[in-house]
Parts: C-alpha cells; sequence; structure tokens
C-alpha cells in the first residue's frame, strides 16, 4: 500500500487499538495530553517538533496552558488518515512522559 493512501475504517480502528487514548474523530486521529505545568507542556510540542521535522510529516499542535492536544491527517492523502499518521502518532507516544 502506498505510503500516502488513506487507511480504512478497519486500519485505523486496528492501529488505534494499541494507542492508548489516541481516537479517530473529525477524519483525523486526535489525541489530548495534560501535563503538571505550561512548561512541561511547551517541552512536549519542542519534542514533537523534532520528531515531526525527522519524519518531514507535520501535525496540528494546539496548547492552551498545560493541555496539548494533536490532530493527525495526511494533506497528500486529501487530508485523510495514513499510515504515516499512525507512525508520527507512535512516535509521540514513545516521547511522552504523562
Amino acid at each position: 500500500m502506498p505510503y500516502a493512501e488513506p487507511l480504512s475504517r478497519e486500519a485505523i480502528e486496528a492501529a488505534l487499538a494499541e494507542l492508548k487514548g489516541w481516537r479517530f474523530a473529525e477524519d483525523r486521529l486526535q489525541k489530548t495530553y495534560t501535563f503538571g505545568s505550561f512548561r512541561e507542556a511547551v517541552s512536549f510540542i519542542v519534542r514533537i517538533a523534532f520528531e515531526a521535522e525527522q519524519q518531514n510529516h507535520h501535525p496540528e499542535l494546539h496548547n492552551v496552558y498545560n493541555r496539548v492536544t494533536i490532530a493527525l491527517t495526511t494533506h497528500a492523502a486529501g487530508n485523510r488518515v495514513t499510515a504515516r499518521d499512525v507512525e508520527l502518532a507512535r512516535a509521540i507516544e514513545r516521547i511522552a512522559w504523562v
């Protein structure tokens, strides 16, 4: 399957089974993390930025005080979820400490 081809609903559900706290909503993978402080939340965003640059795949990030909400889709696939999104979600899970 091409890397930027949209995943089926079944493939998305299978990926979500191993991505604790992630959900599929509004045609994207989403998760909100809550940290102990604003500084921790921003530090997490910086770690995500380095990983996103390495993968050349950039998430939508939203930060309010100690919360970071992430949304993942692939623009080249018509803003649908692809294997690239699942791969980035897995990487984000590896660097999260909450």
